[in-house]
């Protein structure tokens, strides 16, 4: 039951702080010409100081529309949005920052919504006219019904927060909200506090104040500071060394992330992290310190750029008071702790460095077999993630296994085909749903050079060598005659004029094809259709490789491919346009179709040529353009 809670919490929060994230630049942008150009700033200039209301007031808000429509309902969604915000703005005397929100998800769900409800409906030729003026139709409702009647109930609803807000710093109340706050950042909900939150709050509080202390509550490098330095201090267990490399990231990069696993394997570091979070809001609060702008990341250079002019002093101090309590309090719990206490922390190397060997370390060899691809996840794929990929990435090229791609992702945008997954232990739930098929593989500190090292040793010992580039090595054929080996095209696998009326029935076309030369048994074709309803092989640029699933190997009877034309078209992809007419079904008994999907591509990479190919009527120009 706590699980499912925390995991909703997380998905929520992930998608307000996708929502905000993609537009941090802007927002820091905005910050900087308020410190320079404002009349209390650095170098103040009233024309230049035109420029800084329009941003707030009218990009900003636009661009969380479209951003938040986008991740509904794709680039249509996107457009709605950002339509539908100025009806917010239009009527309305704040910033829409979350009207832009509520615009975005409100338009994207609406358009994707009708997308569903047209789908596979639309005559051919008539796509365009029914894209454009959907947009159009349901665009000016929409923003219709925000000027009179959503936009004033947001403007009354941030106003009576901006008022409790006032009222609990009156009071002094504000510093037991770090209560709330360390805890949540500690489950990785650090960006949906920050940005979901804390960053719309205070671009209103800003406008009746020099500075936000809300820009300055969550992104604090302070507490954190203290604890990853006591660990490294006082800490026994080998795991404490990686505690100074992990404070200097944190400081001075801004990935608080790093400072997580250490939080979770002594909880009771929470205490330091919230006295540490309440001395620094007691100090802003009091001083009335505070950024002109949303941090991200939340380091210290970050944090001095977004200093407005006269206020260094203060929040260097809240910082500095903040790192010093927390450093103190850390500095008793890990020295006057019983000897239980110490024991856990003398086998910490094992809760850090060893606890994915337990669930890892007797896997079989095929768990780590066929790695072409592997992907770090976070929340946010720009913080713990990067320097987790960065270390394998330096990992992988220094044994020489430069066949395997890493990437940093956040947990939302991991690909469905992707092999391999490595999250934190609290993230891996959530992975799992985005990408169900892939291998997964639970870690608690990103920093845990042990586990790399385990990792890029397993990936040796089962070298992910396919049996066909087996094959060309034993018999020194080259890659390039070897794939006209297995994917040869032939007059008999090139079916030009073929029509269906949806992409399931384009598919059970050319399954059937792909049965009919021998290439799969019946089976396959069930596969390939289950494919689909996973991920689309739409490729774009009028084409698809449907192909089968991963569990379909058996169907499988021998590699090879087969071109199927279909000159009026079929709709494979999301979007109205995602029209296919060139459909290229693959068979693979390994992974040839990666290397086979390569040269389609590179061969079709002129719209002129695929365009020829989609009208003609001769099997020897489809030989002449696709002869592999």
């Amino acid at each position: 039951m706590f699980q499912s809670i925390k995991c909703k919490i997380q998905n929520f929060g992930r998608f307000l702080s996708n929502i905000m994230m993609p537009n941090i630049s802007i927002f820091i942008a905005w910050g900087i010409m308020s410190a320079l150009f404002a009349p209390l700033g650095w170098k103040p200039n009233t024309v230049l100081a035109e420029l800084i209301s329009p941003m707030i007031f009218y990009l900003l808000p636009i661009l969380i529309g479209y951003t938040g429509g986008r991740i509904i309902g794709g680039e249509r969604g996107g457009i709605i949005g950002s339509i539908t915000t100025i009806g917010m703005i239009a009527n309305t005397k704040i910033p829409m920052l979350l009207g832009g929100m509520v615009a975005g998800i409100l338009g994207g769900w609406i358009i994707k919504n009708f997308d569903s409800l047209v789908k596979d409906k639309i005559k051919n030729g008539f796509e365009m006219l029914v894209n454009n003026f959907s947009i159009s139709i349901i665009g000016i409702l929409l923003t219709i019904i925000s000027f009179f009647f959503i936009g004033p109930y947001i403007e009354w609803i941030s106003t009576s927060i901006g008022y409790l807000l006032k009222i609990i710093i009156h009071y002094n109340l504000l510093p037991f909200i770090a209560i709330i706050i360390e805890p949540a950042k500690i489950f990785f909900l650090n960006n949906t506090i920050n940005h979901g939150i804390f960053s719309p709050l205070g671009l209103q509080d800003i406008l009746d104040n020099k500075n936000s202390i809300f820009f300055l509550i969550e992104s604090n490098p302070g507490p954190g500071l203290g604890v990853l330095l006591a660990c490294f201090f006082l800490g026994k267990d080998k795991s404490s060394k990686s505690a100074g490399g992990a404070a200097i990231i944190q400081f001075l990069g801004g990935v608080h992330e790093v400072y997580f696993p250490y939080v979770l394997m002594n909880p009771k570091f929470l205490l330091s992290l919230i006295l540490g979070s309440m001395t620094n809001i007691f100090i802003l609060v009091c001083f009335q310190g505070g950024l002109i702008g949303a941090v991200s990341p939340g380091s210290i250079l970050a944090i001095l750029a977004m200093t407005k002019k006269d206020f260094y002093c203060i929040n260097i101090f809240s910082i500095f008071a903040s790192f010093i309590i927390s450093f103190l309090t850390s500095i008793i719990l890990l020295k006057f702790i019983d000897d239980k206490n110490k024991k856990f922390f003398k086998s910490s190397k094992k809760v850090v460095n060893s606890s994915w060997l337990e669930d890892y370390g007797d896997k079989p060899d095929c768990f780590f077999k066929n790695i072409n691809t592997i992907a770090v996840a976070c929340d946010a794929g720009m913080g713990s993630s990067a320097i987790g990929a960065s270390i394998l990435r330096k990992k992988i090229r220094k044994k020489n296994l430069t066949y395997i791609a890493i990437s940093n992702v956040s947990i939302h945008s991991i690909p469905k085909n992707i092999d391999m997954v490595i999250t934190h232990k609290n993230l891996t739930s959530r992975a799992k749903e985005y990408a169900p098929h892939s291998k997964h593989i639970s870690l608690v500190n990103f920093l845990d050079n042990m586990f790399y090292d385990f990792l890029v040793d397993k990936l040796i010992e089962n070298k992910n060598v396919d049996n066909n580039q087996k094959s060309i090595n034993k018999n020194n054929i080259d890659e390039k005659d070897q794939l006209k080996t297995l994917f040869r095209l032939s007059k008999d696998n090139i079916f030009l004029n073929q029509c269906a009326e949806n992409k399931e029935q384009a598919i059970k076309i050319v399954g059937k094809y792909l049965v009919d030369q021998g290439y799969v048994k019946n089976d396959y074709i069930d596969a390939m259709l289950e494919r689909e309803k996973i991920t689309s092989t739409w490729l774009g640029e009028h084409i698809a490789l449907p192909h089968g699933t991963i569990k379909s190997k058996d169907a499988i009877l021998k590699t090879g491919i087969v071109f199927c034309q279909f000159p009026k078209g079929v709709r494979f992809g999301d979007n109205i346009n995602d029209i296919a007419y060139l459909v290229i079904g693959i068979a693979a008994k390994n992974n040839e179709h990666i290397m086979v999907v390569s040269k389609i591509t590179n061969a079709l990479d002129n719209q002129e040529i695929i365009h020829k190919l989609s009208k003609t009527k001769h099997v020897e120009d489809v030989l002449s353009y696709l002869n592999i």
